[in-house]
């Protein structure tokens, strides 16, 4: 126990040393703008909840619900006792929003993606993965045991080298993030689309950050680029636009069917919680019923990457609520996010290795929910931090 204690400590004091150290620090209250640590009120700009739903009245009673006729949980596997008919619906729901034949809805994103990548290849077969993929779909491969080729961030060229012995491998499966979490921007999916087809190879869109935000319907990167029928694989969160938490994956119905037996994070994990699972329908219905939220994100995102490069911060053009403010080194981003705390701002440093060693940053994103005046108050703070008054 002693030497245990020993090499970790050693390995903690590495991490304070580098400015890599990170603790969970615990929110006292919330709202979609807000957050409240140690006794003070903070404007938050470094949220996932897009469309301000995590606290809707509509998800609130749908959990509510659920919660007093099943209990506070599902008692069981998906394939035990633990699919009612709240899982059932919003399956349904999932692959109509997605535009797909079915979907599969697991207890979180991750679990999706590390379910989803090891049941469709294994030993024999080629994974193609965007440099900069999320960390659930990097894990995902390593389970596979397939032969992985990592393409330079949004490179279509790159990849189609990687594929030039496609004949080599049984299964090809070409894997992107459609909005990329700590950059914002977004795959180059048609391209990509192109190169599957031509390929013989299966394209699987991890669509976290773009479901509820991107498309006519919110339904995320795929619509967005008018995609529909040539994704064989969709996977998708509900913990970030949507407001709840879990994941699933949406595509054909034998693809649904094959992942229903295969899926270890699936078949071996206790089904996501009734009142969890409602507040997911309550929230794809708003989606759908209200694109008046997606157009007031967009106004939201028009006006602070506009604003911050007014003031001389150079942030990229986009379409998503992501907007990253590069740093460079990790404890310069801490100490840039901790300013803007005393300032009255929560907006979190991103640092390796959650993304590339010299470009630590401030996450900034914002919601539908946040007010000219706020973003406004934002763009003043982050200019003054910055040096750029």
């Amino acid at each position: 126990m002693n030497s245990l204690r020993q090499a970790l400590s050693a390995d903690l004091e590495a991490l304070s040393a580098s400015g890599l150290r990170r603790t969970c620090r615990a929110l006292e209250a919330a709202t979609a703008t807000t957050v409240t640590v140690g006794g003070r009120s903070l404007l938050v700009f470094g949220s996932n909840n897009y469309l301000g739903l995590a606290r809707h009245p509509r998800l609130l009673s749908a959990a509510q619900s659920a919660l007093t006729q099943w209990g506070a949980g599902a008692t069981g596997s998906r394939l035990t006792t633990g699919t009612t008919a709240h899982h059932a619906a919003l399956e349904r729901e999932l692959a109509r929003f997605k535009g797909t034949d079915a979907a599969l809805f697991f207890p979180s994103g991750y679990q999706a993606s590390v379910g989803a990548i090891p049941a469709l290849v294994d030993r024999g077969d080629l994974i193609l993965s965007d440099a900069l993929n999320h960390a659930s779909l990097i894990d995902g491969c390593r389970l596979s045991r397939a032969d992985i080729r990592v393409f330079r961030h949004c490179d279509v060229a790159h990849a189609a080298e990687l594929l030039s012995d496609r004949k080599r491998f049984r299964r090809v499966l070409l894997i992107t993030d459609g909005v990329f979490s700590m950059d914002g921007d977004l795959a180059p999916l048609p391209a990509l689309a192109a190169l599957c087809q031509g390929a013989d190879a299966w394209l699987m869109v991890d669509d976290a950050h773009g479901t509820g935000v991107l498309g006519n319907s919110g339904a995320g990167t795929v619509e967005y680029f008018g995609l529909q029928g040539r994704v064989a694989v969709q996977m998708g969160t509900a913990s970030k636009a949507l407001g709840a938490e879990g994941g699933f994956i949406a595509g054909p119905t034998e693809l649904i069917e094959y992942l229903r037996n295969r899926a270890r994070s699936f078949v071996f994990s206790t089904a996501p919680a009734p009142a969890t699972v409602a507040s997911v329908r309550a929230a794809v219905w708003l989606v759908r019923a209200e694109p008046e939220r997606r157009d007031a994100l967009q106004r939201n995102i028009r006006q602070l990457r506009g604003g911050l490069r007014e003031r001389g911060i150079e942030v990229p053009e986009g379409v998503t609520p992501i907007i990253p403010v590069l740093i460079g080194g990790a404890a310069a981003a801490v100490q840039a996010s901790a300013l803007l705390e005393q300032d009255g701002f929560w907006i979190p440093a991103i640092r390796p290795p959650t993304v590339p060693d010299g470009t630590a940053r401030l996450r900034v994103s914002v919601t539908a929910e946040h007010t000219s005046e706020q973003i406004e108050r934002v763009v003043e703070a982050l200019a003054r931090v910055l040096g750029k008054e």
